[in-house]
């Protein structure tokens, strides 16, 4: 069953609103409406708390109230740094007419889907089935009183919401009947989506198969511009993290271009926080200018990632710079003091999206004082009289590189590096003195996992001690203050609580993490933390009949069906993270039987990947397909100057690599025996056989490359 609704798709309207929240949140302003939602963590949910909407938190209470009252339930999801999500709060959940009618006709839920993305999951997968187009939040979502989904839309105007809300309550007081049925229907076809195969064949792995998809990629690709072709242009960072393993493989001189492309135009254009470093979500047009400004944890965890695997590649000081000015910004503003890392920060400040970030002519002039160092910013950035955005407003858009730029002008590139690096300083100085967009303080357990990697990947490209030291303080707030006393993670961190029991991503992302962390350090209690959190994620969502892990654990309450995360995306999927993780556990605990898991997982999913032509949707599963196809290293560092020398070999990249080492004898597999008194030796092994041991990194990174 399909309805159909015309209405604004989110991205489209013009900006036209007034931003109310602020105002509400008013120290000592008395407001007229006061829901459940006021004793919630989540600031999303918050800045619904005094809506006129009888607004419930996702729960038992509300599908009772439900049950008895005999209405439909009407579930609403987003985020706190959704800029359409604020809209629709501000024009259509903020009106008391509106209100009414809701209250009157449904029960009304408010779920924040930084918390419960299982709950997004269910009702985005049911929208996107029932309008066979895209869907994004603010989501919508008619449900019966036991959440089995009726129809699911997204962003209305107001006029339009009115519309949809009789339409539902009329059907479900007329025609009953039809609405279960239309449950039924949605239902089942969101749980078919999620069937997995079962005892699927080993697939044959082939070197063809890889170049296919990267030659794919290759087409799909904007060689001028980077990215995809087309607008809108999103980073996808692990999809050119896995590429960029794969040149490590293929030697493909082409595709290598083609990522640096990427890579030198989302750095140069306004997508890139110039002056306070940190990327936006993703650019609305072709050339990476205008950005969709809220910056997230997860964008700019794995961008960092990239850029520092990139670095060790090419050497690139332009890399190096977005690598130390984007975690000055998480340091700045994105750390708590604990060492958390919060999740967002919003697109909006003043009432418009992108206010805190765009200049005028006269504003640069009057910063810098200095016209010919305002004459270079301007010219530099291609700031304009007219504007290159909205209002005579500018975009910080940069004309290539700055070396390419002092050649192009015939202009010494010390002194332009200088000046340009001048007139950033003066003017982030002024640009602090703005109202800033509003921050989600909110700890996400897999998200923080990817920033502890960044900071680590960061360490291995540049070297910086208080990267680790970052990545280590990080880590220590997961183990002590987001995991319960059975061992188990939680999925958030607010105000000091950790709540909700974890999901399948955060065991996966954390695991990767403290894997990493005890490759960065050959600490080995992060390596244990990481087994045990393996098992733990094993016996809470692993389906031994399906062969694949579940998203959510048992202990989440409410939800019609569990569901398996598959397709990769902005973020890797939970499932090939874990796939990963068991292939990379084997290499440490080869006895567990996990390199056996990991493989049969690739064959459950890769006839999928073979039929699509999306690299976006498979590319961890590729990158696991890579690391069979190419057996990693595992090089051991044995004896008591083993950190220099681990130090030193990690400095490069090598993406088929695994590390371990210890300053004396060891009881992992691969490092029994191989501890010699008074001696450092470097074992450069491959399924677990060894070359001769060597004393210094050169000849071992000799041997790494012969191979």
């Amino acid at each position: 069953m399909i309805i159909h609704f015309t209405g604004y798709w989110k991205g489209v309207l013009p900006l036209l609103l007034l931003v109310a929240f602020a105002a509400a949140c008013q120290s000592g302003k008395k407001e007229p409406y006061t829901n459940r939602l006021i004793n919630e963590r989540s600031l999303y949910l918050q800045q619904h708390a005094h809506n006129p909407v009888d607004w419930y938190p996702w729960g038992e209470e509300a599908f009772e109230k439900a049950r008895v009252e005999g209405k439909l339930l009407l579930i609403s999801i987003g985020y706190s740094s959704c800029h359409w999500c604020h809209v629709m709060e501000e024009e259509t959940f903020s009106d008391t007419s509106v209100a009414r009618y809701m209250n009157q006709n449904f029960v009304c839920i408010k779920v924040d889907r930084e918390e419960r993305p299982d709950v997004d999951d269910i009702y985005m997968t049911a929208c996107q089935y029932a309008s066979k187009q895209g869907c994004g939040w603010p989501l919508n979502s008619f449900a019966t009183f036991d959440g089995r989904p009726v129809w699911a839309g997204t962003y209305f105007p107001k006029k339009e919401w009115g519309d949809v809300l009789k339409y539902f309550a009329d059907l479900y007081r007329n025609e009953p009947q039809k609405v279960v049925q239309y449950a039924n229907e949605l239902t089942q076809a969101v749980s078919d989506l999620n069937i997995a195969r079962q005892g699927a064949e080993a697939h044959p792995l082939d070197e063809l198969t890889l170049q296919t998809l990267a030659d794919k990629f290759k087409e799909a690709s904007d060689k001028q511009l980077g990215g995809r072709k087309g607008a809108p242009k999103f980073p996808m960072p692990n999809s050119n993290a896995y590429l960029l393993a794969y040149y490590h493989f293929s030697r493909d001189t082409a595709l290598l271009k083609q990522l640096y492309t990427n890579l030198d135009h989302m750095a140069q254009g306004g997508i890139y926080d110039h002056l306070g470093g940190g990327f936006s979500r993703y650019s609305t047009d072709i050339f990476w200018k205008v950005p969709h400004f809220e910056k997230m944890l997860y964008d700019n965890a794995q961008l960092i990632s990239l850029y520092s695997q990139a670095y060790r590649l090419s050497h690139n000081e332009e890399y190096a710079r977005v690598i130390r000015q984007t975690l000055e910004f998480m340091k700045r503003e994105m750390t708590s003091r604990d060492g958390g890392f919060y999740a967002s920060q919003d697109a909006d400040s003043q009432g418009e999206e992108g206010t805190f970030y765009v200049w005028t002519v006269e504003e640069v002039y009057n910063a810098l004082g200095d016209k010919a160092l305002a004459d270079l910013f301007l010219d530099y950035y291609q700031i304009t009289g007219r504007g290159n955005w909205e209002k005579g407003k500018n975009v910080l858009f940069a004309k290539g590189s700055e070396a390419a730029y002092a050649r192009e002008k015939r202009l010494d590139e010390t002194k332009v590096r200088a000046d340009l690096a001048k007139a950033r300083e003066q003017l982030f100085e002024l640009r602090a003195k703005r109202p800033h967009p509003r921050l989600d303080d909110k700890i996400v357990a897999s998200w923080n996992a990817l920033m502890l990697e960044a900071y680590i990947e960061a360490w291995w490209a540049l070297g910086e001690e208080s990267y680790l030291d970052a990545a280590l303080r990080n880590a220590t707030l997961l183990q002590e203050k987001m995991r319960g006393e059975d061992g188990g993670l939680f999925r958030t961190y607010a105000k000091g609580e950790a709540s909700i029991p974890a999901f399948l991503d955060d065991y996966a992302f954390v695991i990767q993490a403290f894997t990493s962390l005890y490759e960065a350090t050959f600490d080995l209690r992060w390596l244990e933390e990481a087994h045990a959190l393996l098992k733990l994620a094993d016996s809470r969502f692993w389906d031994e009949t399906k062969g694949i892990y579940y998203y959510a654990a048992d202990a989440h309450t409410g939800l019609i069906t569990r569901r398996a995360e598959i397709n990769d995306n902005v973020i890797p999927s939970s499932n090939s993270a874990m796939a990963r993780n068991c292939f990379r556990m084997a290499r440490f605990y080869p006895e567990e039987g996990y390199e056996v898991r990991a493989r049969a997982m690739l064959d459950q999913v890769w006839p999928g990947v073979s039929r699509g032509s999306d690299l976006t949707y498979f590319s961890n599963w590729s990158r696991l397909y890579l690391d069979f196809l190419q057996p990693p290293y595992e090089i051991a560092v044995v004896g008591p100057d083993m950190a220099p020398k681990r130090d030193a070999l990690q400095r490069g990249y090598h993406p088929n690599a695994v590390w371990m080492g210890s300053e004396s004898e060891s009881q992992l597999d691969l490092l029994k025996g191989k501890y010699q008194e008074g001696k450092t030796l470097i074992f450069v092994c491959r399924n677990r056989v060894c070359q001769l041991p060597v004393a210094d990194t050169e000849t071992a990174l000799q041997q790494i490359e012969r191979n």
